[in-house]
């Protein structure tokens, strides 16, 4: 399935293939990519490997893959954000992020979230689900940003969410 890439003011959430996801889990950029440093890091090589795991179990997922997150102008990537995988029956899909550690503090990271939980509406989820660390503060930020809410804490992390269907998709979603 033909996934589109998604522009945001500085970005461009480019929607991995298949192809594309076995090269970043070994660590194999083609000539011409233009990878910052430290990608993939650690949480990209999870992501990836899952995503590669689903589509080779249930097929392409469609809009709830894994995307790179690229600086608009330079194509250079600075990171990843997707899905865990579909919604469930209940239409909840979580999200996970991060971005290398040179670029971070630039607002990329919200950036990318506003634009996947546009993606996640777009395609019929209910509820966009994500977590984080309690230490890790500049996460619970960039969820916030988005437009996310803060609903409780359990097995060691920090629960955030968006209700789709009641957030106001023309509302301002980075302050």
């Amino acid at each position: 399935m033909k996934i589109e890439p998604v522009a945001t003011e500085r970005l461009l959430l480019h929607p991995l293939t298949v192809a594309e996801g076995e090269r970043v889990a070994a660590r194999e950029p083609l000539p011409g990519d233009r990878w910052g440093d430290g990608y993939p890091g650690v949480g990209d090589l999870a992501s990836v490997g899952a995503f590669l795991r689903r589509c080779a179990e249930d097929g392409d997922p469609g809009a709830f893959r894994t995307y790179q997150i690229r600086l608009a102008e330079s194509g250079l990537v600075v990171g990843g954000i997707g899905f865990h995988g579909p919604p469930g029956p209940d239409g909840v899909v979580t999200v996970g992020y991060g971005v290398v550690p040179g670029e971070r503090g630039r607002g990329y990271a919200s950036e990318a979230l506003a634009a996947v939980i546009g993606i996640a509406r777009e395609a019929g989820a209910a509820v966009l689900r994500g977590d984080a660390d309690p230490a890790n503060v500049p996460s619970h930020r960039v969820m916030e940003r988005a437009g996310m809410r803060r609903v409780g804490e359990g097995d060691g992390l920090v629960r955030y969410l968006v209700d789709l269907a009641r957030q106001d998709p023309t509302r301002p979603k980075l302050t």
